[in-house]
């Protein structure tokens, strides 16, 4: 969902006695040592793992043919690799098994939902009602919705140290091996891996599902020269899953998609997608576009809102993904409002921060001008004025993007 490259945590071992150290495991301390890490990630917060094998040709084509499509827009990352994407030997030498985990990010506390209520389980509680809550804000015309991911800490920093945690520990428990971390921040195909391990099927919206947790979580990644025994072998009646395992014939996700940039079922169109134009895109947004973006100002859910499954969506059992600066009830004239040091200084340690204070306020204009179309009685003439006056302030903005946008809002004034 989320692209932010960054430098992978890495590892290699100190010399060949070392590497070589790693390899002498019989197949009973190596089907321990797994037990074992899927132990120390639950512990960790993980709330699944699994090991899979390095074997993604099957994905190839298909990678190959979406690139060619073009439907990668601007991000030009995704080519930029070629197949190592779908050869995690190439991208690191000497990998073997990658061990993938998610995490979950629902808020434990979302305005507009209900308390959760008690429960004997060690999970955290999920809000009631969350859905209804968040459509109610995608209904308000003057509210600013940030996906709900985006709206606590920077996920890949707390994947990140959360997953290097775990390589200390089997580091700790079989001493130096060669390894690395991923993030969301390497040419990394997260969904396949993640079905190998059989942690999940890739839905028809792309995104990885699973039953008893829905969508709405995070996947991370380590590569590993260990021969570790994969999921596939050891619980073959759950890995590998494959795309739409449990999608029956269910399209609530491609019909809700407010630009119809899930193409076909497993396919999205990036260039349409709503999170790209928000997040990747750096330039201005296409004028066809910009009313079917809504108020939607970083990212998109509605594809994840609709789907049934994530009425098993799990809540966040670390308080890093708590809202931070009110993102989950902030209004378009609020956040319009903040100048530059304000961004920076509030959206430090945030993903938002990446795309910067220019996108953030051309994301926001394109929001307040498809309030001031929306129909009249859906917004106050306060909350118009107030949205007006907003746009006209920045009429003679420093940048000719954020210009652009403003003007465009300001000619339904």
């Amino acid at each position: 969902m989320n692209r932010s490259p960054k430098s992978p945590v890495s590892r290699t071992p100190a010399s060949a006695d070392d590497a070589r150290a790693v390899r002498h495991f019989d197949e009973a301390a190596l089907e321990a040592l797994a037990r074992r890490i899927k132990t120390w990630g639950r512990e960790l917060g993980f709330g699944a793992i699994g090991i899979s094998d390095t074997d993604l040709s099957a994905a190839e084509a298909p990678l190959a043919a979406w690139l060619e499509a073009g439907c990668h827009g601007e991000m030009d990352y995704m080519a930029k690799h070629g197949m190592k994407r779908a050869r995690p030997a190439e991208l690191v030498a000497g990998t073997r098994r990658v061990i993938t985990a998610r995490i979950a990010y629902l808020p434990t506390q979302m305005p507009g939902a209900k308390a959760a209520e008690s429960t004997l389980s060690d999970a955290a509680p999920v809000p009631q009602n969350w859905r209804a809550a968040e459509h109610a804000r995608l209904a308000d015309p003057s509210a600013a919705v940030v996906s709900i991911y985006a709206r606590g800490r920077d996920y890949h920093k707390v994947m990140r140290n959360r997953l290097q945690h775990l390589a200390d520990k089997i580091e700790a428990e079989i001493g130096a091996f060669g390894y690395r971390v991923f993030t969301d921040s390497a040419p990394v195909l997260e969904v396949e891996l993640a079905q190998k391990a059989g942690i999940g099927w890739r839905g028809k919206h792309t995104l990885l599902l699973q039953r008893d947790a829905g969508s709405l979580f995070f996947l991370g990644e380590i590569y590993v020269d260990v021969p570790l025994p994969t999921d596939a072998d050891t619980a073959p009646e759950q890995a590998p899953e494959t795309p739409g395992s449990h999608c029956g014939s269910c399209t609530r996700c491609i019909s809700a998609c407010p630009t119809g940039a899930i193409v076909a079922p497993y396919k999205v169109d990036a260039r349409l997608c709503i999170s790209y134009l928000t997040i990747e895109l750096k330039g201005s947004i296409p004028l066809e576009l910009r009313p079917l973006i809504g108020n939607r100002v970083y990212g998109c859910d509605d594809c994840q809102l609709v789907c049934p499954w994530n009425k098993f969506a799990q809540a966040a059992p670390v308080a890093d993904f708590d809202v931070r600066h009110g993102l989950d009830r902030a209004t378009l004239v609020e956040l319009f409002g903040w100048s530059a040091d304000e961004f920076d200084t509030r959206m430090q340690g945030s993903a938002i921060r990446r795309i910067g204070y220019e996108c953030w306020l051309r994301n926001l204009a394109v929001g307040m001008g498809n309030a001031l179309r929306a129909p009249r009685e859906s917004l106050s003439e306060d909350a118009r004025a107030a949205i007006v006056a907003a746009l006209r302030s920045r009429t003679g903005d420093p940048s000719a993007l954020v210009r652009e946008h403003v003007e465009w809002a300001l000619e339904a004034a």
